[in-house]
């Protein structure tokens, strides 16, 4: 996978729904923190699209408890099937020879962070995104929009980081934010989620379904007007279902 191009990661816990992904993904993002015995399933995975592993701590939005936690993580981060693995800024900070551990894995590392609460101001949130890149590969930052002012700064983040070299994941959780999940790829974000059409569960407001997101990403590509693309944006969120706190 050329990492200069943008890249749709199907969130699921069970990698035996693969299949499904495949054709609208091009990674799963395995959730090891929700997911039955996580090491099991890697070992017998046999799917075609390459994983990012994600064993996120309580502390940052995830099920994971913190012992033994990056130790699985690291488990993970051998198997052939793993390409790149996420680990919270938190962490990095704290723990910055967990971070050379892992490079010596010769995986990619994605540096995230989570606000659930708020999008920070402009000079802080591009101080983020640089802090993360100290650390890995890819910057993953996931904001909450409480109004369309946090979305344009999102976007000008993503925009920024791209034009300075940086690989940004940028994404704006939250209803009012749903739609730079579709228009981050034209800012230069590198990376998207996405749930599984069929797991509602996991919706939080603002998620799009896999593959209807990968259309709308498409419909901006062969040149759809923007009402019709916000239009899509708000017809998927206004059927997904439930809550939890994810990006």
């Amino acid at each position: 996978m050329d990492r200069d191009e943008f890249a749709l990661a199907a969130t699921t816990n069970d990698l035996t729904r693969e299949s499904e992904a495949r054709g609208a993904a091009d990674f799963i993002e395995f959730r090891m923190d929700k997911a039955d015995e996580p090491i099991a399933q890697l070992d017998s995975y046999d799917g075609e699209l390459p994983i990012i592993a994600t064993n996120r701590s309580q502390w940052f939005g995830g099920n994971a408890i913190d012992h033994g936690r990056l130790d699985r993580l690291m488990e993970a981060a051998r198997s052939d099937a793993v390409e790149m693995v996420d680990i919270e800024l938190e962490t990095a900070r704290g723990k910055e020879w967990v971070v050379d551990e892992f490079r010596e894995t010769d995986i990619e590392l994605i540096i995230s962070f989570h606000e659930f609460e708020e999008t920070p101001d402009q000079s802080t949130l591009n101080a983020i995104i640089e802090e993360c890149t100290q650390y890995g590969d890819i910057a993953k930052v996931a904001t909450f929009a409480n109004d369309q002012t946090d979305t344009l700064r999102m976007l000008n983040a993503i925009n920024t980081a791209t034009t300075d070299g940086t690989k940004i994941a940028g994404i704006s959780m939250g209803e009012i934010g749903s739609h730079v999940r579709v228009l981050g790829p034209l800012y230069g974000s590198k990376l998207g989620y996405a749930p599984l059409e069929t797991d509602t569960s996991e919706y939080a407001p603002g998620q799009i379904s896999l593959q209807r997101l990968r259309s709308l990403i498409e419909a901006i590509k062969q040149g759809e007007t923007e009402t019709q693309i916000i239009d899509g944006v708000e017809e998927s969120v206004s059927a997904s279902q439930g809550f939890s706190q994810t990006d």
